[in-house]
């Protein structure tokens, strides 16, 4: 098959050849059905009027607005312990969550992207160092000045006014053997799977990935099967880790150069 591609490396307009890897990955959570004690975050599901109102409530008017949480009320589909976790499962766009139901039963679930509010993404890392209160923007770098500011949780949520809402799907042991369903509609593998900017690389095309940083050296083929709103531009992917501790550990570190090389039919 490959002798019949040949490889184009992508470049920007201005024909700049390197550009930026980072990585996202599948949370892996822990929720209850109703609110519960330690359980408090609810996981919207889309909410009523959204439609008809283009952009919908941000972040801080859905916390504090009675008519943004009247269009919320019935719904949440699962709460959550840390608004933190929230955040990060929304900006992953998806996440694995083991639910106590109120009978005290539990069973695994997907929680799949099913819209957001229309509002712009604005990183919350980005925020702090603009700010200059950290030198590590990475997840754990967040999560850390976070306990040491502790006061400063809600200030840091409304710094991104998007929020995304989420579908329930059942999680069989086949469907959790893979990652969610990308914007392609195909299962994401980890380690092979990249979110790109549809509009400089189509869907399903086999891409080259050439990284060397700190946190990873990559030199393989992965194929482009999602997107987000972040990924803009023609040199730029997104790695998809997969889940669990180390998943979310090099997702949550993963900045460094890129270069890319997509394979095209001769």
């Amino acid at each position: 098959m490959y002798a019949r591609l040949q490889p184009y490396r992508i470049e920007t307009a201005q024909g700049d050849a390197t550009g930026l890897l980072t990585g996202y990955f599948e949370p892996t959570l822990e929720a209850t059905r109703q609110p519960a004690s330690g359980f408090s975050v609810p996981v919207y599901q889309l909410p009523k009027g959204l439609a008809s109102r283009k952009p919908w409530f941000t972040r801080q008017e859905m916390d504090t607005l009675p008519e943004a949480q009247a269009a919320l009320q019935g719904k949440a589909i699962v709460y959550l312990a840390d608004p933190v976790d929230a955040l990060v499962l929304q900006i992953q766009g998806s996440g694995r969550v083991r639910v106590t139901q109120a009978d005290g039963s539990q069973r695994w679930i997907r929680l799949a992207y099913a819209g957001t509010n229309d509002q712009p993404y604005r990183s919350v890392g980005r925020w702090l160092l603009d700010q200059g209160l950290v030198k590590d923007a990475s997840w754990p770098g967040i999560k850390a000045w976070l306990a040491q500011n502790p006061q400063r949780l809600q200030e840091l949520l409304w710094a991104n006014p998007r929020v995304v809402f989420f579908k329930e799907e059942v999680l069989t042991e086949l469907d959790a053997a893979f990652g969610p369903r990308g914007a392609q509609g195909v299962a994401l593998t980890p380690g092979r799977s990249i979110a790109i900017d549809p509009g400089s690389v189509p869907y399903g095309a086999p891409v080259w990935l050439s990284s060397t940083g700190n946190q990873i050296n990559l030199q393989k083929l992965v194929i482009a099967q999602d997107t987000g709103t972040a990924i803009i531009g023609a040199v730029r992917a997104d790695y998809f880790a997969g889940w669990g501790s180390e998943a979310a550990d090099l997702a949550g570190r993963l900045r460094q150069p890129l270069q890319m090389w997509i394979l095209w039919p001769k």
